[in-house]
This record gives C-alpha cells, structure tokens and sequence, in this order.
C-alpha cells in the first residue's frame, strides 16, 4: 500500500509539474507583444508549434513507455523540457521561439502516457474512474499553480523569469522520478528465477505487441479520439488565450486576467472527481456519462457567450463551470475509458494515442482562436466552442454500448 500511495502520490505530482513548462507563454504573451513586437500572429503559430510536436509526441511516447517503463521515459521527458523552457527565457525572436516551444511539446508528450501507465499498473478496473478523477486534478491543480507562479515572476521579475524558474523545478522534479518512483506490481513485473526469466519477458513482449495491434484495429478507441480531437481543441484555445482575452476583450489588468482565468481549471478540478466517481458506478457506461457533460458543457459556454457581464466574479464563476464540465469528460475519456481500451499492456499506447487524436485537435487552436476572432470577435467564438461540445458528445455514440477489454 505504501508503494502504491508513493506511484500515485509522484505520478501525480510529476503530470501536475509539465504544466509548469507549458502555462508560462499564455501569461507572456501579451508583454511579448509589446515588449517585442510580436504580432498575433506570431503568437499563433509560436502555439502550433508546440502543439504539433505534443501531437506527434503521444503514440511513440506511449509505445516507448509500454516497452521501457515510465520511470526512464518521465525522466528523460522533464529534463529535454526543462532545457527547452530555459533557452525560450534566454531567446528574443519569434523564429527561436517556436524552435524551443516545438522541443518543449516533444518532451511533454511524455508525461500523459508516463504517468497513466503508472496509475493503470496500480489500479483495477472497478476502481479506476474514482482514482482516474481524483488523480487527474493534477493537470488542473498544476495548471493553477503554473499559472500563478507565471504571473508572479511576470510581476516580480519580468518574462524571462516565467521561463527560467519553471527549468530549475523541472530538473529537480526529474531527479524525484528517477530515484522515486516505485516499481510496478502489474503483471508486466515478475520475480521469476533468472533461469525463466528471458522467456517471459519475450512472452510479455508478444503479448505486448498483440495487445498493441489489437488496440490499433478497435473502433470505439477512435471514437474516443475524435470525441478529445473537439474537446482538446476548446480547452488549449482557453488555456492559451483565456489570459489574453480577459486582458485585451474584458478590459482586466495583466495579472489579474492570469489569476481569473485560474476558475476554468479550479471548476475542473470538482468536475473530473464527480465524473470519475459517477463512471465506476456504470464501468460499461463511461462513454454516456462524458457524453451527457459534454451536453452540459455546450449549455455553460453559450450561457457564457450569450450574458456580456464585465464583473470579475461573473467571470470566474462562469469559467469555473465550464472547467468543471469539460475536463470531467477530458479526464474520462483520456484516462479511465482509453486505459480500460488499452488492456494490461497497452494503457500507455492507448493513451498515448487517443491523446495524441485529441491533441491534433489542440493545434487547430491557434488558427481558430484567431481567425475566428479577427473575422467575428470574441463572443462568436464561444458559439464556436458550443458547437464543438456537441460534436463531441455525437462522437461517443458508437462507444455506449461498447464493452471495454477486460484483464486490465
């Protein structure tokens, strides 16, 4: 029990520490605007460079982590983003950049199938949307916290700082996982005689690789992806532009736009654990309950769009009812359902990949945001992210009556 507090316990803190390297550019980006010039879109495409590497980044991630375990993977992911985040704080133009933020998404597409693995290898099934949603406030909680500590070095120290403090907490966060994180008890770990233990492990390879091509050819598995493909690409456009939007559009000072833009994630935080306690309750029903968030979160953002209200608690808890209802089934469908999808060797792959569907989505976000916003204004995006909603709930029909593998 102590191991598996330990795994859960690190795990956690490792995925809620990659956001350290990744919030800091939506709080500058209004001062490296100014400061240097850069245009919007510039701004943009600084994002899709990072989000097309993350993009790429999941499925090998995931296979690399199905194969040679997560403790090596997280390790090595923390520190290449850690290097990635100080030479963008060293760097001044737009070109260098996207050539560090693109490292940066390589790297950081470690984390999600890492860390999954972990949480996979130690729960069972019955239990794993209540643990999955309570261990996945970590990428909302290390959001929050990203996030304020990227506005406080903007205030205290300038936009460098945002960057090179978040390098120096991922190292350390580095060192933690390789010397920290305990061994699995999943069925891929075995304290076999030395004698057996070669034809084993090639047995659990096999097995592996089956697993891992069995996964490939399963359509609820990119269901789940296309559902994430719209919800990822609503919650990167609100994560990097929540900040700009109440700064430029809501007429907020800088900082304080950063700390209101912190209700999206807190909301998200109690809608990730009620969901996950309501998915164990109906293990084969996991895709109907993030569909009906999903129903849910399209009501909260046109109430949004639809009541111009400027207050700052309006703001806040009107972001924090959307967070709740979308990274509820963020969670879910990334987590608990596609690691029930993976089976008891492929939970990183199968993460790795319906998040790397999803996060194909996610680097949509810059064009959209901009675009749509150039072309229309701000409001006509959220009537954009209501749409979005819809199409991801119809995008788990076929999964509602699918029945996950079992043996995980």
């Amino acid at each position: 029990m102590q191991a598996r507090t330990r795994a859960f316990s690190l795990s956690w803190l490792t995925y809620a520490s990659y956001y350290l390297g990744r919030k800091g550019f939506s709080v500058v980006k209004a001062t490296l605007a100014r400061e240097l010039g850069l245009s919007t879109g510039a701004l943009a495409w600084i994002d899709t460079a990072y989000l097309v590497a993350y993009a790429a980044g999941q499925l090998p991630s995931g296979i690399a982590t199905d194969r040679w375990g997560s403790r090596r993977v997280l390790a090595l992911g923390l520190v290449v983003s850690a290097l990635a985040c100080a030479c963008f704080g060293a760097a001044s133009s737009a070109a260098v950049f996207a050539g560090c933020f693109a490292l940066n998404g390589l790297a950081q597409a470690t984390g999600w199938p890492g860390t999954t693995k972990v949480v996979a290898e130690w729960t069972a099934k019955h239990e794993r949307g209540r643990i999955m949603g309570l261990w996945s406030t970590c990428y909302q909680v290390g959001g929050i916290a990203a996030t304020a500590l990227a506005s406080w070095l903007l205030m205290q120290h300038g936009w460098r700082a945002v960057f090179h403090g978040p390098a120096l907490c991922l190292l350390a966060i580095a060192a933690l996982v390789w010397f920290g994180l305990p061994r699995s008890t999943a069925p891929t770990v075995t304290s076999a005689a030395s004698a057996g233990e070669a034809t084993l492990q090639t047995s659990a390879a096999a097995e592996s690789h089956e697993q891992l091509r069995a996964l490939l050819r399963t359509p609820i598995v990119y269901g789940y992806g296309a559902c994430y493909f719209c919800i990822k690409l609503i919650r990167y456009s609100l994560l990097f532009w929540l900040p700009f939007y109440l700064h430029t559009s809501a007429g907020f000072a800088e900082a304080e736009s950063g700390y209101l833009s912190t209700g999206f994630e807190i909301g998200g935080v109690a809608g990730s654990i009620l969901l996950g306690r309501l998915s164990d309750r109906w293990p084969h029903a996991r895709a109907a309950v993030a569909a009906v968030s999903l129903l849910g979160l399209a009501g909260a953002l046109w109430l949004y769009a639809s009541v111009p209200l400027s207050s700052a608690l309006w703001h806040f808890t009107s972001l924090a009812l959307v967070g709740a209802l979308l990274f509820g089934p963020d969670a879910l469908v990334s987590g608990a359902a596609a690691q029930d999808a993976g089976g008891p060797r492929a939970a990183a792959s199968a993460t790795g990949l319906v998040n790397g569907l999803g996060s194909a989505g996610a680097l949509l976000q810059g064009a959209l945001t901009v675009g749509v916003q150039q072309a229309f204004g701000w409001q006509a995006l959220f009537f954009v992210f209501v749409g979005l909603s819809l199409l991801s709930a119809a995008c788990l029909v076929p999964g509602l009556r699918a029945r996950t593998r079992a043996g995980l």
